[in-house]
C-alpha cells in the first residue's frame, strides 16, 4: 500500500498554519494524539508513582508502559529502559554511574558525529577523573565518519565508545557494525546516539550490536523525554545508583527522579503514532512499528533524492555530501550569503530551517569560516511541493 502522506498530515494540526517545517532537529510537529494524551495525562496523573492512591498506581503503570512502548521501538527489554528528560540528562546519569575503574587509567572515544548532548556530559566526565579522550574524526570531503580509524583508537584501555547512527547536521548514516567489533574485542562498552535516525528506519538492538542505544522522542513528535535502552539489562547492575531514591532498582537506579506521568503518556502515545504510519500494517506493536518505519523510509527516502537533485542543480548551492547514505537531512552552504540571512528569508517565505547548528562536524568542515550551513530535514509530513518551495526561495539568491 503506497504511503498515505494525506493521511499523515491529517495527525497534525499544526500543519494547519501554512508554514513549512523542515527543522525535525528541533523537535517534529506533534500529532494531536500525543498532544491529547499529554494533555488527559496532566489532568489523571499529577502525582508520581509511590503511594496506593489510584493516581499513583495508575502513574507506576504508565512507567511501565512507557519501558515496554520504548523496547517495542527498539527490540529491547523493557527491564533495560532507562527514562530521562533528555539525551544530556541520561548521559550526565552514565557518566555518575560508571564506575571508577571505567575512568582510572583508561580512555574514552567520542566522535565529531555526535551531538554536545552526548559529547558534553562525556567530556565532564573524562575531565573529572583524568581520563584520555580519543576522537574519531570525519571526512572533511562529505561529512561521513569512516569506521577503519576506529581500530586505531580503540584499544584495551578503552572503556566506553560513542557514535551516533546518523548525524544531525548531514544525515550520514554511519556503519556501525565494524565499530561494534572493536569495541567487543576492547571489552568497551559501545554507546549509540539512534535519536536522529529513529523517525525514519526500524531500529534493532540485536543489529545494532551496542551495549546501550540514546533515543529522544521529540525527533519523532513524542514530548521531549528520551531513553537510554541497555541490550542486557544485567548491565545496570554494574553500575553505581544515581536514583534520590535509597530503594531503586533495575532501571529506575539511573534515574534521578521520576518523569511526570503526562509525559510519559505522551511517549507511549508517540510510538503508537509511529506504529500507525502505515495503515496497512498489523500484529504486534513491534511488528507495526517495523512495517511503518520501513514505509516511512522508502517514501521520505525517495523525497531526499528529490531534494538533494534539486539543490544540486542550484549553480549558487553546494549541498554537504550530496552522495552520502544518509537518512533525511541536509546541510548546505549558499555562496556568498550567511547561512542567518538565508533562513531569515527563508523564515519571511514561511520556511523553518536552521542555521548554524552547534555542531563539530560542520566546524571541522570548515563552513563557519564561510557564514555557516543551512541544515534542512525532512519528515513524514513533509511533500514534494515543500521542497519545490525551499528550491525557489534558494534560487533567489544571486
Amino acid at each position: 500500500m503506497p504511503f498515505d502522506i494525506a493521511s499523515v498530515r491529517g495527525l497534525f494540526p499544526a500543519l494547519g498554519d501554512g508554514w513549512i517545517y523542515l527543522d525535525p532537529q528541533t523537535g517534529m510537529q506533534i500529532p494531536d494524539s500525543v498532544a491529547s494524551a499529554v494533555s488527559t495525562g496532566f489532568r489523571s496523573l499529577p502525582v508520581v508513582a509511590g503511594s496506593r492512591s489510584p493516581q499513583a498506581r495508575a502513574a507506576a503503570e504508565t512507567i511501565e508502559n512507557a519501558r515496554r512502548a520504548v523496547a517495542d521501538l527498539l527490540g529491547a527489554d523493557p527491564a533495560g529502559v532507562v527514562l530521562g528528560s533528555s539525551r544530556a540528562a541520561l548521559m550526565s546519569a552514565l557518566a555518575d554511574a560508571l564506575p571508577l575503574s571505567a575512568w582510572l587509567n583508561r580512555n574514552i572515544v567520542l566522535s565529531r558525529s555526535d551531538d554536545e548532548a552526548v559529547l558534553t556530559p562525556a567530556l565532564t566526565g573524562a575531565a573529572r577523573h583524568g581520563t584520555q579522550v580519543r576522537w574519531a574524526e570525519i571526512d572533511v570531503e562529505d561529512g561521513t565518519l569512516p569506521t577503519w580509524q576506529f581500530a586505531d583508537i580503540i584499544d584495551d584501555r578503552t572503556s566506553l565508545v560513542a557514535v551516533t547512527l546518523a548525524s544531525s547536521v548531514n544525515g550520514a548514516i554511519t556503519d556501525i557494525g565494524p565499530i561494534a567489533g572493536h569495541a567487543r574485542a576492547a571489552r568497551a562498552r559501545l554507546l549509540v546516539d539512534a535519536t536522529t535516525a529513529a523517525p525514519y528506519v526500524p531500529l534493532s538492538m540485536d543489529e545494532l550490536g551496542a551495549d546501550a542505544v540514546l533515543v529522544s522522542a521529540e525527533r519523532w513528535g513524542g514530548p521531549r523525554v528520551a531513553a537510554l535502552v541497555f541490550a542486557d539489562p544485567e548491565q545496570l547492575g554494574s553500575l553505581v545508583r544515581v536514583s534520590m531514591n535509597p530503594k531503586a532498582a533495575g532501571a529506575a537506579r539511573l534515574e534521578p527522579e521520576p518523569l511526570p506521568g503526562a509525559l510519559l503518556a505522551g511517549l507511549i502515545a508517540s510510538i503508537e503514532y509511529l506504529a500507525g504510519l502505515d495503515q496497512a500494517a498489523a500484529g504486534t506493536r513491534r511488528e507495526r512499528i517495523t512495517a511503518s518505519m520501513d514505509a516511512t523510509f522508502e517514501y521520505v527516502h525517495r523525497l531526499l533524492y528529490y531534494l538533494v537533485n534539486s539543490l544540486s542543480h542550484l549553480s549558487n548551492v553546494r549541498v554537504i555530501g550530496p552522495d552520502v547514505h544518509r537518512v533525511p537531512v541536509v546541510s548546505f552552504v549558499v555562496e556568498g550569503v550567511p547561512a542567518t540571512e538565508v533562513c531569515v528569508r527563508l523564515s519571511d517565505n514561511g520556511i523553518a530551517a536552521l542555521a548554524e547548528v552547534p555542531s563539530r562536524a560542520l566546524g571541522s568542515i570548515g563552513v563557519d569560516e564561510i557564514g555557516g550551513a543551512v541544515t534542512v530535514g525532512l519528515s513524514p509530513y513533509s511533500t514534494p511541493y515543500e521542497v519545490d518551495q525551499l528550491v525557489r526561495v534558494l534560487g533567489s539568491f544571486g
